[in-house]
């Protein structure tokens, strides 16, 4: 008898989120679904670990029949627990989200959805993760969790090229009016930061992060753009960061011990 693939999921925004309801809804019919997710929001933890404190796991019924623990570390610490502690076997898949927000762009690097993603990959499992591009807890998952289950649905069937997971964003757009999807490049963008300083009641400054997210890149084959314009964008991303074009140009510097 052939086993059921086994899909682990997870996410940044907490086991209780709407969003990762609705990705575990959109992908359960698709093989034996087992959650671990962060017991409290873990936005923009990126791929932090838990070193300085132990970590809690608890089973929960938070999703019936379906296994699902919730874990007081980081995203990326929810995986390497499932994998060591809570799974039978290595999974077929893991899902990361639905966040609630964007992760296109440089956002990736900060973003604990994909680094919960980011985790499997670098655990040799084929791995994605999802996001809306909408902020508020009421939104609309039907189209995100439609996306999601046709790409789990691809990645079990045909795979991904070693080391290499998907970063899925999906417009706040209405059906009638979705474009489609398209394999993008991760645009050129950045957050243009500001740091707001302040007063507490003892008189002593602090410090409020605030800023706005500015696209540098006037390209028509990225994230960023399709976004923009109704499409959902997945582009490809790996964990090696190694800038191999470059290799050539640092070979020629005359790097020596001597001062």
């Amino acid at each position: 008898m052939t086993q059921r693939p086994l899909i682990l999921i997870s996410n940044d925004d907490g086991i209780t989120a709407p969003g990762i309801r609705a990705l575990v809804e959109a992908v359960k019919h698709l093989g034996e679904v087992v959650v671990v997710a962060p017991d409290s929001p873990q936005s923009a933890m990126g791929h932090a670990v838990t070193i300085s404190k132990p970590l809690r796991l608890e089973k929960t019924k938070i999703y019936g029949d379906i296994h699902s623990y919730q874990c007081s570390g980081t995203p990326a610490d929810c995986v390497k627990i499932a994998v060591d502690k809570v799974l039978h076997r290595k999974p077929d898949l893991l899902l990361s989200g639905i966040n609630h927000g964007s992760n296109s762009s440089i956002n990736i690097l900060y973003s604990g959805t994909m680094s919960a993603a980011m985790e499997g990959a670098i655990e040799g499992i084929p791995a994605a993760g999802f996001s809306l591009c909408d902020f508020a807890y009421e939104a609309d998952f039907t189209l995100a969790a439609k996306i999601a289950a046709s790409v789990a649905k691809n990645i079990l069937s045909s795979g991904l090229p070693p080391g290499v997971l998907l970063n899925v964003n999906i417009p706040k757009v209405s059906e009638d009016i979705f474009m489609g999807v398209k394999v993008c490049r991760q645009a050129h963008a950045k957050w243009e930061e500001d740091f707001d300083e302040r007063n507490d009641p003892n008189g002593k400054k602090y410090y409020w992060l605030t800023g706005k997210f500015v696209n540098y890149d006037k390209g028509n084959d990225t994230d960023e753009w399709a976004l923009a314009n109704g499409y959902c964008s997945i582009v490809p991303v790996q964990y090696d960061l190694t800038a191999h074009n470059a290799i050539g140009f640092i070979n020629q510097w005359n790097i020596t011990h001597e001062n």
